[in-house]
């Protein structure tokens, strides 16, 4: 299990910012956090070495680049054993596809979001990869008709 850290007030207005843009500056972020330069850049190496900060990434349009439909699947492993839990999960990573995977609870073992050009790129994507491994039983699929809310931001509380 990962250790939990407290973050302080500091902590927290320097990730609120970093959510809403990591490109800035030090020297912005720290401005806009309200604290000088210094002590903010070390407040941010000590978030990255903690692993709170596991990445700084930008957030690409998906429909810009041509990626506009969406998907979730939710899938029945043949047998949720451990083993085909763990060829299921090195699976998931590796399809570019899928962008995101959880294992949940109930009828179902795994909610995938599946993210391709168009409906018959998903139907490629469900024939040829998804059913087509030994290790599903059953697939569900549900259409994405509108986004209402996306964000990666976390809510964070001071």
């Amino acid at each position: 299990m990962m250790e939990k850290f407290t973050l302080d007030s500091g902590d927290i207005r320097i990730l609120k910012v970093l959510q809403k843009d990591a490109s800035l500056s030090i020297a912005e972020i720290a401005k806009q956090a309200g604290m000088s330069q210094t002590p903010c850049w070390r407040r941010i190496k000590k978030l990255k070495e903690q692993g709170i900060l596991r990445q700084i990434t930008a957030v690409v349009d998906r429909e810009a680049v041509g990626l506009g439909f969406v998907s979730y699947a939710f899938v029945k492993l043949t047998v949720p054993s451990r083993k085909n839990m763990e060829e299921f999960d090195r699976l998931m990573r590796i399809w570019p596809e899928v962008v995101t995977c959880e294992r949940i609870t109930g009828a179902v073992d795994y909610l995938v979001k599946v993210v391709t050009e168009d409906i018959k790129s998903y139907d490629n994507f469900l024939c040829y990869k998804l059913l087509n491994s030994e290790l599903v039983s059953d697939v569900q699929s549900r259409i994405v008709v509108s986004t209402v809310k996306e964000t990666v931001a976390l809510p964070l509380n001071e």
